[in-house]
């Protein structure tokens, strides 16, 4: 077996607590994930993902979502809930 390193992160608690959402709906852990991203990393000798500036309205949504999520609003188990409720909404 390959020797290995420990890798110590810090990321406030949302966002941890929003990753792991992330990766748990996708069966990984987030050791795996990170692995994952640092594989992705080396074959593609760069950050494997788009970066950009969020822009006003992108802030805006994220900064909302944030709000719902600390005032625990509306939440769905699946993705059918969440359009029944905004199907619901537009009646």
């Amino acid at each position: 077996m390959a020797a290995t390193k420990m890798l110590h992160v810090r990321v406030d608690d949302d966002l941890s607590e929003d990753a792991n959402a992330v990766f748990r709906s996708l069966g990984l852990t987030m050791s795996e994930a990170i692995r994952l991203f640092l594989h992705r990393s080396v074959v593609s000798q760069g950050i494997p993902l788009e970066l950009k500036v969020p822009n006003a309205t992108t802030l805006e949504a994220l900064a909302e979502a944030r709000q719902m999520r600390r005032a625990k609003k509306v939440r769905f188990s699946t993705p059918e809930e969440l359009f029944a409720n905004l199907n619901e909404a537009k009646d």
